[in-house]
């Protein structure tokens, strides 16, 4: 009967997309089984080079006093080798000056075009003016942050070491600021420590480039003069950037024991518009470069280029994982009841047949189902607590426990956010900052707009 060949040809479709969703999911089960391969030390150097800390900010009095005083006052570096860089981008509060009192070089941009009201903008702009002084003043790197970020002690030196070593691009370890301040900050820190801790380090122990992007980028001058400066157009502004270097042949490396403390979404509003906003950006830079990191495999035989391509996948991935597997099994289960218990006619196999494939679906999506579930749920979640939970903010490992609990909901909702994303276009959200108490920033209290392009 009809119904027999299409449910044959829609299995065999399922095979292919399982096939498909497997490779990526199977990279990141190497990440958490390769997760306990020793970290990779960059050897001290005792020459110093210059860092250039570069913060775009658009209506951040609440945080940028804090910021550029901590990024000043408590690194365990030459203070004559590094200054804070503000870039003031279309602000209408005191950002400028509170970023000035607290000892920034404060550059002032007013850029009436709508579309640019993102990070990009203001990140173009002072990565070309810093790269334009020469002489005794110029930098050898520059290091982007967010208004509202913090890097410990030895952040300066760490990346220096890279820095002398040979690197020109380079990425921190991802840390929290308010990750115990909810749920959602709880979740969305061990999501981004995930990548930290297991995909980044493996990363690099098995010489892949590394994944550069967001706050703490360590980028040297000598990269960007010689590739025209952060030449980013898209929202996805960093990966965009990152993947221009790797197809520029400058491979991205993890300073591990560098670390940036960023600011995680308190709310479920703040937590889906950053998911959405990632979801959009992330797809719409996979489509206009999957090509290209295909091409540069095969012409370089660098297995970074498809485990980037694998990665960006599955912002395309999460609509066959959120759209089409449900409506499949769906179909899949109802027909196989019919079919294996009565109730349509049948040319092509038994109802014996369809009883057993009923149930060795049920079995093989159960332990599959199960097995994922509890890998990258609790066994992920609870590894990040026991080594890395001073990094994701927590006073003990026990302040972790309920997070690891619901860890796993949590990464359902990032994938169904992240679907929503893919199928949207992009956008730039305002977002909540939890400002720290002054007690622990030495931020003065100010009034400030939310920050929306220096997120």
């Amino acid at each position: 009967m009809w119904y027999e060949y299409l449910y044959r040809v829609l299995s065999i479709i399922n095979y292919v997309v399982l096939i498909v969703i497997a490779i990526p999911i199977a990279i990141q089960v190497l990440y958490i089984l390769l997760g306990f391969l020793p970290k990779k030390r960059f050897p001290k150097s005792e020459k110093k080079g210059r860092i250039a800390y570069l913060i775009p900010a658009h209506n951040e009095a609440d945080v940028i006093y804090g910021t550029v005083k901590d990024a000043l006052e408590h690194q365990n570096y030459p203070r004559e080798l590094y200054d804070v860089y503000v870039v003031a981008h279309n602000c209408t509060d005191n950002t400028a000056e509170l970023a000035e009192k607290a000892g920034a070089k404060v550059l002032v941009l007013n850029d009436p075009d709508p579309a640019h009201r993102m990070a990009l903008y203001p990140l173009k702009y002072g990565v070309q003016e810093i790269i334009a002084i020469e002489g005794e003043e110029a930098y050898d790197m520059i290091v982007h942050l967010d208004a509202d970020n913090r890097i410990n002690a030895e952040f300066s030196s760490l990346m220096n070491d890279a820095f002398q070593a040979g690197v020109d691009f380079a990425r921190p370890y991802e840390g929290a600021l308010n990750g115990m301040q909810n749920f959602y900050t709880k979740a969305s820190t061990m999501l981004y420590a995930f990548d930290s801790r297991f995909g980044s380090r493996v990363r690099e122990r098995l010489h892949l480039a590394a994944h550069v992007n967001g706050s703490g980028a360590m980028m040297s001058v000598r990269m960007l003069r010689e590739t025209g400066g952060y030449d980013c157009e898209t929202l996805s502004d960093d990966a965009e950037f990152n993947m221009k270097r790797m197809f520029d042949g400058h491979k991205g490396h993890f300073v591990e024991d560098a670390v940036v403390y960023e600011d995680m979404p308190s709310s479920w509003r703040d937590t889906y518009n950053r998911n959405k906003r990632m979801g959009s950006g992330a797809t719409s830079l996979f489509k206009s470069n999957a090509g290209n990191l295909w091409k540069h495999f095969f012409k370089t035989g660098d297995f970074s280029f498809l485990e980037v391509y694998f990665l960006f996948s599955l912002s395309l991935l999460n609509v066959l994982l959120c759209v089409w597997l449900p409506i499949y099994y769906i179909f899949h289960f109802v027909y196989l009841g019919f079919a294996g218990y009565g109730g349509i006619e049948l040319t092509l196999f038994s109802a014996e047949y369809y009883r057993l494939s009923l149930w060795n679906t049920i079995f093989a999506a159960a332990g599959i189902a199960v097995g994922l579930f509890i890998l990258f749920g609790y066994i992920q979640g609870l590894i990040l607590a026991i080594t890395d939970y001073k990094k994701l903010g927590a006073k003990n490992r026990r302040a972790l426990t309920g997070t690891v609990f619901g860890f796993p909901a949590f990464l359902i909702l990032y994938g169904i956010t992240l679907l929503v994303g893919a199928c949207s276009k992009p956008s730039w959200g305002r977002v909540a900052r939890n400002v720290p108490p002054p007690s622990e920033s030495g931020a003065e209290k100010t009034d400030g707009a939310d920050g929306a392009d220096g997120a």
